[in-house]
C-alpha cells in the first residue's frame, strides 16, 4: 500500500545570515511576521512597510531523509507560491512557474539537504513580459505574466502583499508497481438512477508494467470491479433511487461516500482514494425568448433564482485560511439565506475544505478559471502552464456537488471590447482563445458533467456586447462609479453576475487596524484602507445625495456610509427579483474581505457583520415583501421563492412623519411556489407626489417594507425619541436590548461592536413606528450600561 508522510516539521526560511523557523503549510510574510522582522501590513500604514519582502528572492531548507522498501518515492507539492526551483543537496529537482498546480519529483533513494528556492513574483512576471511583449491591464503590476494569486498585487479592495513559500502542503509519497494518479467521476442522473462513472489514471512502476490490475469502487452499497493492464481504467456504477442533492432551501444535501482501491493480482491494495459525491443534474437554461437570452440554473430541474455573493480570498495572506475559517464563514453566508457563491476569477482554487463545506450546506458554487481584469498571453511558457492548471483543478473540484459552473474569466471579454485594448494590442493575444477554445475543450473532455461559460460578464457571442443586460451574465457598476443606486431600476439584466456599494468596516475593525489615529473620513490610515480610485468620493457623494454630508462627525459619515451601501444593494435585489423569471439571479460584490479595508464587503476583515450582512438575510429569504419604486409610483412585490404557496395579508398604511396613519388597507394576496405577485398600490394610498412629510409602509407576517417618495435629507422626520432597557436573555454572554419608539425611527441600528469588540447583534437596519419595539440580542457582552447602549444605537432622523 502507498506510504506518505506529511513534510510539515524541520523546515527554515533563510534571511540575511539567519535561519528562521519556518511554517509549512505558509508564507515568507507569516514566517516573517512570527520573527518579529517586519511589522503587521494590515495595521497603520505598514503595507508599505513591507513591499519589499515580494521582491527578494527566499529560500526554505530542511533535511530530507526517508527509509522506504517502495519501488518509487516522490516529494510532492500542492503549492508552490510561485517562481521556483527545487535542490536537492544542490542538485536540481526541477522548476515551477505556477501557484495553482500540484508538483511531483522523483526522490527514490535519495537524501540529503533540500532547499525550495523562490524567486522574486516581480522578476519572473520580467521574465515572461519579455518573452510575451507587453499587454494592457486594469492596475499598474504585472499579474498577468505570472500563474499566481492576481490579488497578491494588490486590487480596488486588497494590498499589494505579494506573497512566495509552500503555501499548500508537502509530502513524501513510497509507493510500487502503480498509483491513482487521477480519478475522474462523473455522476450523472437518469429518472431514479443514480450513475458514477470513474475514468482512472494509474502510472506504473517498470516492474509493473503489463501486469492486469484490479480497479473497484464502492457507493451507497453498490460495489463494481474492472481489471487492466494499461495505465488508464474506466468503470460503472448504477444506484438505485439515490436521494438528490439540493441547493439550500430546495431540499436536503445528501452525501455518500466513493471509495476506490486499486489492487494488484493478488487483491492486495496498492493505492486508494475516498471523496463524497452528491446525485443531482444542473444546467443553465441560455434559451433566447422575447427579452433577450436567458441565464437560469436549473438543478435536478427546477429553475433556481440564485441568491448569490462573489467571494474573494478570505485573506491576503492564504495559508492563514483554516477549515474552522472557511466553515465560519460560509456558514454566514447560508445564514443570510445566500444559496450561491462564485469564487472570483483574481484569486485561487480554494482548498477542497471550502468545497466540502459547500456540499454540506447547500451552497452552489461557479468556479472562475484564474484570470481578471487583464489581457493575458496565450504564448509560451503560459499557454502550457494554463491547460495543466486547468485540467488539474477541474479533475480535483469535479467531486464536488456544490460545483455548479466554470467560468472562463471575469470581465476579460468586456474588457477587450470596451478597455482600449484592441489599439495597444494590435492583434496580439489576450486570453480569448482561453476562453473560447482551451478551457471549454477541457471541461468538455474532463468534466462534461457540468456547464461552462465563457466569461462573466459575457452575452453568449460576439453577436452581442459582453456586456448587454438582455443577454447573459451582466455585471452593473456604472451605479457605483457615476450614479444613484436608483439607476439600479434602470433595467432588468437576465443575470447581475456583479454589483455592489462600498461602506468602511466596523468601528472595532477600525480601531484595531489604525491604533491610535484621530479617525476621519480622510485620515491618513482611512485613506490607505481605501484602494479604489476615487473610493472616499463616491462614498461622499451618495451619501450627500440622499442624507447631506456631516461636518466634522466621523460616526455619523460612518453609519450613513453604512445605511447608504445596505440601501444600494437592496434596492437592486428588490427590483430584480420583483422581475423573476425574466431576472434569474443576483451575485453581490462581495461576501468577504482579506484585509481591514473600506470595500463593498458584506463581512469585514476583522469578520465583523456590516449591515449589509443584515440587509441580504432580509432581501435573500425565500419571501420577500417589497415597495420598488416605479415611473407610476411604488409597486408592492411579494416575492415567494419557497416551495409553497405564499398566502397572507398585506397591510398598506399611508402615514405622517410623526406617525399618525392617514389611509389604511388590507389586502389578502397568493403568490405559489417559486412566483412573484406584484400590485400596483391604490392611489388612495399613495403619499402625494414629491411628499416630504408621508410615507408608505408595508407589513406582512413579520416583514416590513418603507417607501418614501423623496431623499431622505428633504423628508421631515422627527427628531426620533425612544425608550432603551436592557433585559437578561438566558446566557451569560448575552443580553436584549429593548428599544421602544416614540416617534418614527427610521433605519435603527445598533453597532454593538461600540459595546465590546467582541460584542454582536442579531439584526441591522430596523423601520419603527411610534409605539413599536424591537428586541436586539447582543452577544459578546453581558453589560447592562443603558447609556452606553444609547451611544451605540443610531438613526436616520438623529441630529
Amino acid at each position: 500500500m502507498k506510504d506518505v508522510t506529511q513534510l510539515h516539521e524541520g523546515w527554515n526560511l533563510r534571511h540575511e545570515e539567519a535561519l528562521l523557523p519556518a511554517r509549512v503549510p505558509g508564507c515568507v510574510h507569516s514566517d516573517l511576521l512570527a520573527a518579529g522582522v517586519i511589522p503587521d501590513p494590515f495595521l497603520g500604514l505598514d503595507e508599505t512597510e513591507v513591499a519589499w519582502v515580494g521582491r527578494r528572492s527566499w529560500s526554505y531548507v530542511t533535511e530530507l531523509g526517508h527509509d522506504s522498501g517502495h519501488e518509487r518515492s516522490e516529494l510532492v507539492f500542492d503549492g508552490l507560491d510561485t517562481a521556483a526551483e527545487i535542490l536537492l543537496d544542490d542538485s536540481s529537482l526541477g522548476s515551477t512557474r505556477n501557484m495553482h498546480r500540484v508538483h511531483r519529483f522523483d526522490v527514490t533513494g535519495r537524501t540529503g539537504s533540500l532547499e525550495v528556492r523562490f524567486a522574486s513574483a516581480y522578476d519572473e512576471a520580467d521574465r515572461v513580459r519579455a518573452l510575451t511583449g507587453e499587454r494592457p491591464n486594469v492596475y499598474p503590476e504585472p499579474f498577468q505574466y505570472i500563474r499566481k494569486m492576481a490579488c497578491s498585487f494588490g486590487w480596488d479592495w486588497g494590498p499589494t502583499v505579494v506573497t512566495a513559500g509552500m503555501w499548500r502542503p508537502v509530502r513524501l509519497e513510497h509507493w510500487s508497481t502503480a498509483r491513482l494518479a487521477e480519478v475522474r467521476p462523473l455522476v450523472t442522473v437518469d429518472g431514479t438512477t443514480g450513475r458514477v462513472e470513474l475514468h482512472v489514471r494509474a502510472p506504473r512502476t517498470a516492474s509493473g508494467s503489463g501486469r492486469r490490475l484490479t480497479l473497484r469502487a464502492t457507493v451507497a452499497g453498490a460495489v463494481a470491479e474492472t481489471s487492466f493492464e494499461g495505465e488508464e481504467a474506466t468503470l460503472r456504477i448504477e444506484v438505485a433511487e439515490p436521494e438528490l442533492w439540493w441547493p439550500r432551501g430546495y431540499g436536503a444535501q445528501p452525501l455518500y461516500g466513493l471509495d476506490v482501491e486499486l489492487l494488484d493480482e493478488s487483491g492486495e491494495p496498492l493505492d486508494s482514494w475516498t471523496r463524497r459525491i452528491g446525485f443531482r443534474s444542473v444546467t443553465v437554461d441560455r434559451s433566447a425568448d422575447e427579452h433577450g437570452t436567458g441565464f437560469t440554473f436549473v438543478v435536478n430541474g427546477v429553475r433556481i433564482f440564485a441568491r448569490g455573493v462573489n467571494w474573494i480570498p478570505d485573506d491576503v495572506l492564504p495559508s492563514r485560511v483554516t477549515p474552522e475559517r472557511y466553515r465560519t464563514r460560509l456558514t454566514q453566508a447560508a445564514e443570510a439565506n445566500i444559496d450561491l457563491i462564485r469564487v472570483w476569477g483574481g484569486g485561487i482554487y480554494e482548498d477542497d475544505a471550502f468545497y466540502d463545506v459547500c456540499d454540506e450546506l447547500g451552497l452552489m458554487v461557479w468556479q472562475d478559471f484564474l484570470f481578471a481584469c487583464a489581457a493575458y498571453p496565450e504564448e509560451q511558457p503560459l499557454r502550457g502552464e494554463v491547460e495543466a492548471e486547468a485540467r488539474d483543478n477541474v479533475v480535483r473540484l469535479m467531486t464536488h456537488a456544490s460545483l455548479v459552473l466554470w467560468n472562463g474569466n471575469n470581465e476579460n471579454l468586456w474588457g477587450f471590447r470596451d478597455w482600449d485594448w484592441e489599439t495597444p494590442l494590435a492583434g496580439d493575444s489576450w486570453g480569448e482563445g482561453y476562453y473560447l477554445g482551451v478551457l471549454p475543450r477541457i471541461v468538455a473532455e474532463s468534466d462534461p458533467t457540468r456547464p461552462y461559460t465563457a466569461g462573466s460578464p459575457w452575452s453568449g457571442s460576439w453577436d452581442h456586447h459582453p456586456n448587454d443586460p438582455r443577454h447573459g451574465t451582466h455585471h452593473s457598476w456604472e451605479v457605483w462609479n457615476r450614479q444613484d443606486y436608483a439607476a439600479y431600476r434602470a433595467d432588468v439584466p437576465r443575470f447581475c453576475a456583479e454589483f455592489g456599494w462600498q461602506a468602511p468596516p466596523a468601528l472595532a475593525t477600525l480601531r484595531r487596524a489604525l491604533p491610535g489615529e484621530e479617525l476621519a473620513p480622510d485620515s491618513p490610515g482611512m485613506l490607505h484602507h481605501q484602494k479604489a480610485e476615487d473610493g472616499n468620493g463616491k462614498l461622499n457623494r451618495g451619501i450627500e445625495r440622499h442624507f447631506g454630508l456631516p461636518e466634522d462627525d466621523f460616526d455619523r459619515w460612518h453609519y450613513l456610509a453604512q445605511v447608504v451601501q445596505a440601501r444600494a444593494v437592496s434596492a437592486g435585489i428588490e427590483h430584480w427579483r420583483s422581475h423573476w423569471p425574466v431576472c434569474a439571479g443576483t451575485v453581490v460584490w462581495q461576501l468577504n474581505d482579506c484585509w481591514p479595508v473600506s470595500s463593498w464587503a458584506a463581512i469585514d476583515g476583522d469578520g465583523r457583520l456590516k449591515p449589509l450582512y443584515h440587509e441580504l438575510r432580509r432581501v435573500y429569504a425565500d419571501r420577500l415583501l417589497s415597495l420598488v419604486p416605479t415611473e407610476d409610483g411604488p409597486v408592492l412585490a411579494l416575492d415567494n421563492q419557497s416551495g409553497v404557496t405564499w398566502r397572507t395579508s398585506v397591510t398598506l398604511r399611508r402615514a405622517d412623519a410623526d406617525g399618525t396613519v392617514l389611509k389604511e388597507a388590507t389586502f389578502d394576496l397568493e403568490a405559489a411556489a417559486r412566483t412573484v405577485v406584484r400590485l400596483v398600490v391604490p392611489a388612495s394610498l399613495l403619499p402625494g407626489t414629491g411628499s416630504s412629510k408621508e410615507l408608505l409602509v408595508a407589513d406582512a407576517d413579520g416583514l416590513r417594507a418603507v417607501h418614501v417618495p423623496v431623499y431622505e435629507k428633504e423628508f421631515a422626520y422627527p427628531e426620533p425619541v425612544y425608550d432603551v432597557r436592557v433585559e437578561p436573555h438566558g446566557d451569560s454572554d448575552t443580553v436584549d436590548v429593548v428599544v421602544t419608539a416614540r416617534t418614527l425611527v427610521r433605519d435603527l441600528l445598533l453597532q454593538a461592536d461600540r459595546l465590546a469588540p467582541t460584542a454582536a447583534a442579531d439584526r441591522g437596519l430596523t423601520t419603527l413606528l411610534p409605539g413599536e419595539e424591537a428586541r436586539i440580542a447582543v452577544t459578546g457582552w453581558s453589560g447592562d450600561d443603558v447609556t452606553a447602549v444609547r451611544r451605540a444605537l443610531f438613526s436616520v432622523g438623529a441630529v
